[in-house]
């Protein structure tokens, strides 16, 4: 049976939209392979479509530079990050043990993180673009509230300063080891992330550890 024209002009827009959406999400692809290789700073709308496997032209049909490429990569991985901090710093079983708390929270972000390297690459590097900077720090502050929310639950007598302090610093170390862990590869890999949840449970064990279902921390020795 023909394809009546209107049925016609319906589908080609809705193909065409469908081409378009796969040819930006090859060349944000090719953007984070290309951040993560030499940094925002060194990298070129030109090395950026050499990874592509397109022409400099049809990337311009899309993006009007790298800015707007970091830009459009950086929202999509933010929002991807805030489902992440979501399940990740849900309210927490008080019969669950603190290290079981702690390693579950480690374990996501690191995910996240390790399938996204180019995150920390634009949110962590020089000269990146100042709406990602703004956006970066608003994810910031909405990760310490949320750590916050989650520490008053076992803490309802601490005053608000302290609580805010213990939230930065658990921030603070859980940076401080992502950057070690995203240096390395396999099994090295795997031991700085027991580090780094050895780290955080001997922190919080003094402040929390009452609190869940959990006797005094007992760290895994490093070897």
């Amino acid at each position: 049976m023909p394809v009546r024209p209107e049925k016609q002009e319906k589908e080609q827009p809705r193909r065409r939209q469908a081409r378009g959406e796969r040819r930006i999400a090859q060349l944000l692809e090719a953007a984070a392979n290309v951040f993560c290789t030499t940094g925002y700073t060194a990298a070129s709308t030109s090395a950026i479509a050499r990874e592509a496997g397109v022409s400099p032209g049809t990337l311009y049909q899309f993006f009007p530079n790298k800015e707007a490429i970091a830009i459009e990569l950086g929202d999509r991985l933010m929002h991807e990050m805030r489902d992440t901090y979501g399940e990740a710093l849900a309210p927490v079983d008080p019969a669950t043990p603190l290290e079981e708390a702690v390693a579950a929270t480690v374990d996501r972000f690191i995910d996240f993180n390790c399938q996204h390297p180019v995150f920390f690459a634009l949110m962590h590097g020089p000269d990146i673009p100042g709406r990602i900077t703004e956006e970066h720090d608003a994810l910031h502050a909405t990760l310490v509230a949320r750590i916050e929310t989650l520490l008053s639950s076992f803490l309802p007598d601490a005053p608000p300063a302290d609580v805010n302090r213990t939230a930065h610093m658990c921030l603070g170390l859980y940076k401080a080891g992502l950057e070690l862990i995203l240096a390395h590869e396999g099994a090295e890999r795997d031991a700085y992330v027991r580090e780094l949840k050895n780290v955080l449970t001997r922190y919080l064990d003094p402040l929390v550890g009452e609190k869940l279902g959990h006797h005094p921390a007992t760290a895994t020795p490093a070897h």
